[in-house]
């Protein structure tokens, strides 16, 4: 009923828990676990007969909520307490590792459930349930839906569970697709899922194929840790809130440790790592799915004389121009208000929020970096996004047209 994760491949356990197990085959710092395979998933729900299902939103609920009460059999927990016990019962990450997810044609990126600091069989049991269920969220339906659709009785969820990283600095890294680019990565303090989720702002570092490295360091004012069971958000110390989050040095070695893990995989991947008591760790490997735009240019001048346009900088998350909308969005119950074509204009883009992504023409945030998972999904349904512009649900008016640059990373509207 469980996989270790050194053995575990794509075809029984899905595209995250097939690469991490890669990476362990070629002797690559990942933690160790492991996976509850598709086949407890499918013994799980097989009287549930989930095809009968379709994308309607109440099916998907009805779906949702038929897996979500299932009993986790017992073969499968008494599995996971074992294998727990080898482990030695500590904090875990229990992740989704989806048949379709982390693939070279869509990465999935935070479609689907995971847990950080989770402990004990019967929490470990539940959380498997709840990435089982995951699989009819309607983000991930939705996310589905502009590229397969595949039908709900088709769908397959293996469960990684693995050591959790306290991580004091963790990031994001894309490995270069020509060796003449550079490696890109962004960093801050604390777990990951500030940097994934685009709750922060990063700082961003370009590694080139000399090892040179450049940077900008951001205002890193938030961060996540564990506290026993619970995971809390914290103040950054002002002192160090624009201090570089990893020097130099650890940049360029992450970025040799990026190459090896391309050369392992076969290909450009989008790395999650984590440094904890000064070890770096692999959280995650995928194909990288869309190209990155390059940088930001030196600032552009302002609008032409008589016109008043104020003109807003942020990072470039994701190519192409457009006009529309500016449609100001700070929670679910804003949701309603866009219509297609709309500028999406929000604090961060939770992943939750995929299904807006469909029919937005574009985004802006105020915080998150380009390898954010917004800023992933966003560039592989070919909308532009410009990402960590201050204020900007303030500085931009509801209503109002507005024209985003996803290359150059600015934002414009008249008479803001």
């Amino acid at each position: 009923m469980v996989v270790p994760l050194l053995e575990s491949v794509i075809g029984t356990c899905g595209g995250k828990a097939g690469a991490l197990g890669a990476l362990l085959r070629a002797d690559l710092p990942v933690p160790d676990g492991f996976v509850v395979p598709f086949d407890a998933y499918l013994a799980a729900v097989h009287e549930l007969d989930l095809g009968r299902f379709t994308g309607e939103p109440d099916d998907v609920a009805a779906a949702r909520q038929a897996v979500e009460a299932l009993p986790v059999p017992a073969a499968v927990i008494d599995a996971l307490g074992r294998a727990l016990d080898q482990l030695g019962d500590p904090p875990v990450a229990v992740r989704s590792s989806a048949a379709k997810e982390d693939t070279g044609q869509a990465s999935a990126a935070g479609q689907h459930d995971s847990f950080l600091a989770v402990r004990g069989v019967g929490e470990v049991a539940t959380a498997v349930r709840a990435c089982w269920a995951s699989l009819f969220s309607p983000r991930a339906v939705a996310y589905r839906a502009a590229s397969d659709d595949q039908p709900f009785g088709d769908l397959l969820m293996a469960v990684i569970v693995q050591r959790h990283v306290d991580a004091e600095i963790s990031g994001v890294m894309f490995t270069p697709a020509d060796p003449d680019e550079a490696t890109r990565i962004e960093a801050s303090w604390g777990l990951g899922p500030s940097i994934v989720e685009g709750r922060v702002t990063p700082d961003a570092y370009r590694v080139a194929r000399d090892g040179s490295v450049t940077r900008t360091v951001a205002d890193k004012q938030k961060r996540l840790d564990r506290r026993g069971t619970r995971l809390v958000v914290g103040d950054v110390p002002t002192a160090v809130r624009n201090r570089p989050a990893i020097d130099d040095t650890t940049a360029a070695r992450l970025a040799e440790l990026g190459g090896q893990i391309a050369a392992a995989l076969g290909g450009p991947q989008d790395v999650e790592w984590a440094i904890a008591d000064g070890r770096t760790w692999i959280l995650q490997a995928r194909p990288v799915t869309a190209a990155l735009p390059p940088p930001p240019p030196p600032a552009p001048p302002s609008g032409a004389p008589g016109v008043t346009i104020a003109e807003l900088a942020g990072t470039p998350g994701s190519h192409g121009t457009v006009t529309g909308i500016a449609r100001i969005v700070r929670g679910f119950g804003d949701f309603a208000r866009v219509r297609p074509g709309d500028i999406l204009v929000c604090p961060f883009t939770d992943p939750a929020w995929t299904p807006l992504l469909r029919i937005a023409a574009g985004v802006v945030t105020e915080t998150g970096g380009v390898l954010s998972h917004a800023a992933i999904v966003a560039r592989e349904h070919g909308i532009p996004a410009v990402l960590g512009v201050p204020n900007a649900t303030s500085r931009l008016r509801d209503d109002t047209v507005v024209t985003i640059d996803g290359t150059t990373g600015t934002v414009a509207a008249a008479d803001a």
